[in-house]
């Protein structure tokens, strides 16, 4: 069953009662779908923007256990995350594959430290399929990073861990639970909740794209919605005390020459005291990530001053070649929906990953921490959860052994391999139709008919659907997005039977958008960020 967003409202308004009603679609909520549906319980997922607009699409990239979290003694989440590491390369092995990381070593001490920790992490991690630790000399190292500094480096601990593209993920995570007849909608805002005896019976919903109003019953209702859960649970108990402190992490992109090679380097230890990825992604270098407690949110965070300046301090040190702000690509940051301190802190790092599920005693099952490498197991514990309280009838979680959409075991070789399977059907329509292998500029690989499935079978509605998330060239290159984003509009609108007053309006609003992406304005010089006093506590 395809993302059919038409089909689906249909289902919505013909539906008398849900099993499951999820609220977010981010990678928790999403999870939970796939589990619910795989499990045969009737289930709908709300979504008020598109999937992983918010946190889970502007993660590190990475599927790992979580090196740091290891040197903290937190050994349950390690090995937790490293089994759901295993299903997920499993599982979607056109999206996840083996990544290796360096790193550097500069005395003695450091080298059996990191040694003997990385030794710990493989034996966590049990069988697997990932290469094990080993100490490479300073030559070694040289040869796998390049653009690695050499002052005073002895050598370096090499190790590997799962990197995937997580927007695509989610998307395949939607059609995945498409496929097993879930209904998933984007653009579709709860507004309130519906009770019946003090009791949570469903919700309150509305279209953001027609206005259209929706009264939607449901056996259990879970709030997934990663940095918004206190926006729901305030529909629920006006008088509750905030559940969730949400921390940002930034990261900027810069061009593969930086780094060269196809090796990561890990930075364990940086002056704020958390650790500095530098990730060979998509033909760039992805470089993150900081720890910063804020006290708002909002759909589109902005990287602060501090923040950027931080990234390019601190990888500076290591590069040969130090990065400017003039290098950057693209800057993005993420909201971390962490749980909220019992006292005033500033500080996130030491505050559990681990995902947490509170029962309202409405009924309402809200969901929140954890990780993309955990999605799985949150949705497990949670659809767990929903049985327990007698909720939903006893039913086995299923997911070990389904296989994401899309997946495929195979190198990718070209852009299409990010679909997967769907890439035969991509070429079917250019087949079939021939203008459809038309590029959208001559200078990228994209063609039309990927547009076209991105709007047929994955739910796209706006470009910013298209060049931030289905193909992430926002993330990896935003003055080259606001190139496309014409030819998008164009292609999207013969799509979506939309006017030029849309396409003018859809190229307006995404330019303004990607200005955000970017450092530096042409015309002006460096463009002012966000102000840190505006969105840190004092």
């Amino acid at each position: 069953m395809a993302l059919n967003r038409d089909k689906a409202i249909i289902k919505l308004k013909t539906e008398s009662k849900w099993d499951m009603i999820i609220i977010g679609g981010g990678a928790t909520g999403l999870g939970i779908a796939v589990d619910a549906a795989s499990r045969g319980f009737k289930t709908l997922l709300l979504e008020q923007s598109d999937f992983a607009k918010g946190t889970s699409s502007r993660s590190t990239k990475l599927v790992h256990g979580g090196v740091r979290y290891l040197a903290q003694g937190d050994v349950a989440l390690v090995y937790e995350a490293l089994h759901e590491r295993e299903l997920l390369f499993k599982n979607a092995a056109h999206l996840v594959k083996e990544q290796s990381f360096i790193i550097p070593v500069f005395d003695w001490f450091s080298k059996m430290k990191y040694l003997i920790g990385l030794k710990f992490y493989d034996l966590l991690a049990g069988k697997g399929n990932f290469s094990r630790s080993e100490y490479l000399s300073k030559e070694a190292v040289l040869e796998a990073i390049p653009g690695l500094n050499p002052k005073g480096l002895k050598g370096g601990v090499r190790y590997s861990d799962g990197q995937f593209d997580d927007a695509r993920l989610a998307v395949n995570l939607a059609q995945t639970a498409a496929d097993l007849d879930a209904s998933v909608l984007n653009y579709i805002k709860v507004t309130g909740l519906i009770k019946e005896n003090q009791k949570v019976a469903g919700v309150e919903a509305t279209d953001l794209e027609t206005g259209d109003s929706f009264t939607l019953k449901a056996k259990t209702v879970i709030n997934a919605t990663g940095v918004f859960v206190d926006d729901i649970l305030s529909m629920d108990n006006p008088n509750k005390a905030p559940m969730v402190r949400p921390s940002q992490g930034a990261h900027i992109v810069l061009d593969a020459s930086f780094l060269k090679g196809t090796t990561a380097l890990m930075i364990p230890k940086t002056a704020d005291g958390r650790v500095l990825f530098a990730v060979p992604w998509h033909g760039k270098v992805l470089i993150g990530t900081t720890d910063t407690p804020l006290n708002q949110h909002q759909l589109e965070p902005r990287a602060l001053e501090d923040e950027i300046q931080f990234i390019l301090t601190t990888a500076g040190q290591y590069l040969t070649r130090a990065p400017k702000r003039t290098d950057v690509l693209s800057v993005f940051a993420g909201l971390r929906p962490l749980a909220a301190p019992t006292k005033d802190t500033n500080s996130t790092k030491e505050i559990s990953r681990s995902h947490k599920l509170v029962v309202s005693s409405s009924n309402l099952i809200t969901i929140t921490g954890g990780k993309w490498t955990t999605y799985r197991k949150m949705a497990l514990d949670t659809v767990d959860k929903a049985i327990s309280l007698n909720l939903l009838p006893a039913r086995t979680c299923q997911t070990h052994n389904i296989a994401i959409h899309g997946h495929q075991v195979q190198a990718q070789k070209n852009h299409l391999s990010l679909f997967g399977t769907d890439e035969q059907n991509i070429r079917k329509l250019m087949k079939a139709d021939p203008l459809l292998s038309s590029p959208i500029h001559q200078n990228y690989p994209y063609v039309k008919a990927e547009i076209k499935w991105m709007v047929d079978a994955e739910m796209a509605r706006n470009i910013e659907d298209v060049l931030a998330r289905r193909w992430r060239l926002l993330f990896l290159d935003a003055k080259a997005a606001v190139v496309l984003a014409p030819g998008v509009a164009q292609m999207m609108a013969l799509c979506l039977n939309k006017d030029e007053q849309w396409i003018k309006e859809q190229i307006t609003s995404f330019s303004k958008l990607a200005g955000e992406y970017l450092l530096i304005d042409e015309n002006k010089g460096i463009k002012k960020q966000v102000q840190d006093k505006d969105l840190i506590n004092a």
